[in-house]
Order: C-alpha cells, then structure tokens, then sequence
C-alpha cells in the first residue's frame, strides 16, 4: 500500500503547488492590474494610467501567459492523478482547459494592440480621442470574452469535482466544493450575458463559492496530498 500511496501524494502535491501558483498569478491578473488601470468609463483616464504604468500593465500580460500555461501543467497532473479513478472524465477535464488557451492568448494580443493604440504606435492618422476609443473597445471584446471563457472555468471543474468525489483518497466534500463553484461560475456567466444589470447580485456569490472550493483543493493537495 505505501509503494501506491507516496508516487500518489508526490503527484497530488505537485498539483496542490501549480494549482496555488495559479491561483496568486490569477488573482494579480484579473484583480490587482485592472483596479489599478482601467477605468471603463473614462478612455481618456484609462490611457493615461496606462501610459505611466506601463510595466504594470505588461506585467498583466505576461504574468496571463505564465498563469494559463501552469493551468495546462496543473490539468495534465490532475489527469496523471485521477486517471485510473475515471480516465474518460479525465479526458473531459483535460479537454475543458485546453480549448481555453488558444483563446486567452488571443485575448492577451487584444491587449498588446491597446496599449500600442494608447502610445499611439498604429493608426497614426487617427485622432487621439478615436485610438483611445478603440483601444477601449479591445478592452471591452476582453470584458466579454472573459465572461464567456467563464463558462469554461466552470465546466473543468464539474469533471474535477466528480473525480474527487469518486477518488478514495480525497475526502467527497472537496468534490462537491468543486461542482458547486463550477455550477456557480456558470451560472455568473449565463446571467452576466443574458442580464447584464444583474452581474453584480451574482457576482460576489459567484466569487465566494469559487474562492471556498478552489482554495480548500488547493491546500488539501498541497498540505495532505492523498489520504493514507
């Protein structure tokens, strides 16, 4: 039983690490960087506090790429972890990650058109007022594609939590933590496109179930690993 148990716990680990990684990368990106330059209702504002934090604001670009590319490392542990629990649910949560890269690094290229829009490195002819319009409409193609790659943070862990809650070797409530966030994600992301003025009664819920069961994953993989 300790031959199985430890090759177990070291993978498990190694997940707890990626998934922690990308939760510190994710919350930087999608929080801090923002509340810090965009002003969605002021282009003008927003260009400005691009143009004096422009490190910043690349430094939400890259660290993007870095966090997309440890949620490929961490589904692919994930899947060596929990494939002989269920291999095809593996597969569909491997899959579920996978078809979001290509997509978030086509969002982050939006992002790199802005801020040349911003220094006013393309479309020269146009006015100023005209590129920070467009610039904004880069942001807001982001805004909207953030809210339908959501669907997708939701799926993943719907495969995620039933492997979990299948798996004798992680307690079935963390599985459950984990089907509701994702359900949770999915439902912010139906009612954010379908009813937009109702984003902000579903949003902090949305947030809270997410942080509760992506959080308690997270240390359990890393502090406990599997069961003994």
């Amino acid at each position: 039983m300790g031959n199985i148990v430890y090759p177990l716990k070291k993978t498990a680990r190694l997940a707890g690490l990626l998934y922690l990684l990308m939760v510190i990368t994710g919350v930087y990106i999608i929080m801090y960087v923002p509340s810090k330059i965009i002003v969605w209702e002021d282009a003008d504002t927003t260009a400005k506090n691009i143009l004096s934090n422009e490190f910043l604001f690349r430094t939400g670009i890259i660290g993007d790429i870095i966090s997309n590319t440890i949620f490929l490392f961490l589904v692919l542990v994930l899947y060596k972890l929990f494939k002989q629990v269920n291999e095809h649910r593996a597969i569909l949560m491997v899959a579920f990650v996978i078809v979001q890269i290509p997509v978030l690094f086509i969002m982050e290229a939006f992002n790199i058109t802005s801020l040349m829009l911003f220094k006013g490195e393309i479309l020269k002819t146009f006015e100023p007022a005209q590129r920070q319009d467009l610039a904004m409409l880069f942001f807001k193609i982001n805004d909207y594609g953030g809210l339908i790659l959501e669907m997708f943070w939701g799926l993943w862990l719907l495969p995620f939590g039933q492997l979990v809650c299948k798996s004798k070797f992680i307690p079935r409530i963390f599985g459950i933590l984990l089907i509701s966030a994702g359900i949770a994600y999915m439902i912010d992301s139906f009612i954010s496109l379908l009813f937009p003025s109702y984003h902000a009664f579903v949003n902090q819920p949305t947030l809270l179930l997410v942080a509760i069961g992506e959080i308690s994953i997270t240390l359990w993989l890393l502090i406990k690993g599997v069961k003994n």
